[in-house]
């Protein structure tokens, strides 16, 4: 064992003692995303770190260097107990969530290039994930939940791969929405592909069981729906969410948008 094994086990676990401030990133990809966009990241650990650098010679050149001057090997077992459930790719990290504050002033500030997308009660971890995902491809804003959902929980991060550091993700009461018009989803809305959505939108959707809650149902300026054939009841969220940003950007918005 080098010296850096230990020195780097006592960083992780010291960062690991805050888990409101330490994130989470599990895998090869949840950790060259956070580092392409801006993350800061004083530990990562690997079981294998040749195998880890040969991903980033194949996938990810623009981080290669960064990742050879973090990543520690440590013994396979080792890796594995600093984790909940070891990541094929071996690797693993430590990284500072965001602040409040800065997550805010970013959701808050107008005018807006992007819409935010708010995730009303939103039940399922992976789901959010696969959600912040699709957000950070598209170039949204940010993604808001309300309700109990924790947005950084570990399993949401591992379904967004890191890219909670491409946008900004914080949870939020209904009363507290970013500004902006508020575009809701139900099914008792206008159909979306006759509605051009602005830059400055506010996306809301509400959970597949129970739709949008009263409060932000309030809240919104127009109610949209997505087609849908009769007789399916609803399509999963992170679809929901795909076909809107989609259709925003295929009218007009986006970040390849002149």
């Amino acid at each position: 064992m080098t010296d850096a094994v230990p020195d780097a086990l006592t960083a992780w676990r010291r960062l690991a003692s805050a888990p409101a401030s330490a994130v989470l990133l599990d895998g090869f990809h949840a950790l060259k995303h956070a580092l392409r966009f801006g993350a800061e990241v004083p530990v990562a650990v690997t079981g294998d770190r040749a195998a880890a650098l040969a991903l980033a010679d194949e996938l990810a050149p623009d981080v290669r260097e960064r990742l050879a001057a973090l990543l520690t090997e440590v013994p396979h077992a080792t890796y594995a107990s600093l984790v909940p459930r070891p990541h094929p790719t071996a690797v693993a990290a430590l990284a500072v969530r965001p602040s409040r504050a800065a997550n805010l002033r970013a959701l808050s500030r107008t005018p807006r290039t992007a819409p935010v997308v708010v995730l009303d009660q939103p039940r399922n971890l992976g789901n959010a994930g696969a959600v912040i995902r699709l957000a950070a491809g598209f170039g949204a804003t940010g993604v808001v939940t309300t309700g109990t959902l924790d947005p950084w929980h570990p399993t949401v991060v591992r379904g967004g791969a890191g890219l909670h550091f491409a946008t900004a993700v914080e949870r939020l009461d209904a009363g507290e929405l970013p500004p902006g018009p508020v575009f809701a989803l139900d099914p008792e809305g206008e159909d979306l592909r006759g509605v051009k959505l602005p830059d400055d939108a506010v996306l809301a959707f509400g959970s597949e069981r129970s739709g949008l809650s009263a409060a932000v149902r309030a809240r919104a300026d127009h109610l949209l729906s997505l087609p849908m054939r009769p007789q399916v009841s609803s399509y999963n969220l992170a679809t929901s969410v795909a076909m809107t940003l989609y259709h925003w950007s295929a009218t007009g918005g986006g970040p390849h948008s002149s």
